[in-house]
């Protein structure tokens, strides 16, 4: 491990930042000294603004993945190297506002019905009736699920936040059958990992989201979804049978409720509850001449 390696995790931990986010930041900082074969503490603003440009026009990502390796080459500067950090000579991509792809609850049930497995099922299935982040289904645990409360705790979600969400009935029964088939009840992971699911470590997000493209084709839906989709849904449709905003924002930790507020644009309910101004003109009827 290099010194600058070094110091950088050590500030990282200081912060009490997730392990996730650690290696996200650890392996952009890397990338970006590998693109130029140089020492990160050698390279200025310059080296950066060409490294975003590549970012985006040679290896296509996206605006939000090319932010987060901003933000981690930021942290190393301010940081790790305690240089001053320009907005101007470095600026972020500009955000863009693109409304996710909704399942109707019909799409929903056909989605669960085409899991290709019963554990594919039981993960998708918690992913709606929760509306848990992927990262955070993977890391619950046996004790997590609060049958005497009818709550399931998240522990260590994003940013490190704490909560509670509602516990179904039908996903306690559900997840109690998915306990019974487990070959090993030792593991303290409610999603074990391994192909028999036996491991001491939980799976990791590739399955939930291996299980989604699987069901997608399966039930023959053509849109793009992912587990995230789910949490979507689940907001969305909470809203739509009468929650509150703020209700919504606290069941999915969101930090400021106009992250929730987005789902005021996909609600069906409130879309509909709005007429378009069209419906209030007297128009008169086509004439038979026209016809």
């Amino acid at each position: 491990m290099t010194h600058l390696r070094k110091v950088m995790l050590e500030e990282l931990q200081l912060r009490n930042y997730s392990e996730n986010t650690t290696r996200c930041y650890i392996r952009t900082v890397e990338d970006f000294a590998r693109r130029f074969r140089c020492s990160p503490d050698r390279l200025g603003p310059r080296h950066i603004r060409e490294y975003q440009a590549e970012l985006f026009q040679k290896r296509r990502l996206s605006r939000a993945t090319v932010a987060k390796q901003l933000a981690a080459l930021r942290f190393f500067y301010i940081k790790t190297l305690k240089k001053a950090w320009s907005i101007a000579e470095t600026p972020y991509p500009k955000r863009t506002h693109s409304l996710p792809a909704i399942l109707s609850q019909e799409e929903v049930a056909r989605l669960i019905h085409a899991a290709g497995t019963s554990f594919h099922r039981i993960l998708l299935m918690t992913l709606y009736a929760t509306g848990v982040r992927n990262a955070e289904l993977t890391h619950l645990k046996v004790s997590d699920i609060d049958s005497q409360r009818m709550v399931i705790h998240i522990q260590g979600g994003k940013g490190r936040r704490d909560r509670d969400v509602m516990l179904s009935p039908k996903l306690l029964e559900e997840l109690r059958e998915h306990w019974r088939r487990l070959p090993r009840k030792s593991s303290p992971w409610l999603f074990p990992g391994h192909r028999w699911h036996n491991s001491d470590q939980p799976i990791d997000t590739a399955t939930p989201r291996n299980a989604c493209r699987e069901a997608v084709k399966r039930a023959g839906i053509h849109k793009q979804v992912h587990p995230h989709t789910l949490r979507h849904c689940f907001a969305t449709h909470l809203l739509e049978a009468g929650a509150d905003l703020r209700t919504i924002q606290i069941l999915l930790g969101h930090r400021d409720l106009k992250e929730t507020t987005i789902y005021l644009h996909l609600s069906q309910r409130h879309l509909q509850a709005t007429a378009s101004p069209l419906d209030s003109l007297k128009l008169k009827g086509r004439s038979t001449q026209e016809e």
